[in-house]
């Protein structure tokens, strides 16, 4: 229905920075949730963060509250995770994804069953 794509990633120093963008190229995503998933080498996907449609409310899991932002931008069609202060731990494949169910404009909990049309993924590498 929806086909999300994920870009940004790369090899990151810990300490820095990373933008990662989720963009639906032939759908508009303004009536859509859109949460953010990882999953590192050997672990289950893993929720990151969510931001609803109309009224912006974001979600984040504990493991980057503090340090992640989620934004969306409906005249480029984009959503926005930002990672700060970036860990080892934070090496993963990040995906983005909708709400499986009705409301779709509304985060549902951040678990991977709970949400669809994922994405290729981009991977983060933090290391030296």
């Amino acid at each position: 229905q929806v086909q999300l794509v994920e870009s940004g990633g790369g090899l990151v120093q810990p300490g820095g920075s990373v933008t990662l963008s989720c963009a639906a190229p032939r759908s508009s995503l303004d009536g859509y949730a859109i949460g953010w998933f990882r999953q590192a080498p050997g672990k289950e996907r893993e929720g990151v963060s969510c931001i609803n449609s109309a009224d912006g409310a974001t979600d984040y899991a504990a493991s980057v509250k503090g340090r992640a932002t989620i934004s969306r931008d409906n005249a480029k069609n984009t959503v926005y995770l930002l990672l700060n202060s970036l860990k080892p731990e934070d090496t993963a494949i990040y995906y983005c994804a909708v709400p499986r169910d009705r409301p779709y404009y509304y985060c549902s909990e951040l678990r991977e069953d709970e949400y669809n049309n994922w994405g290729q993924g981009t991977q983060v590498t933090v290391a030296t």
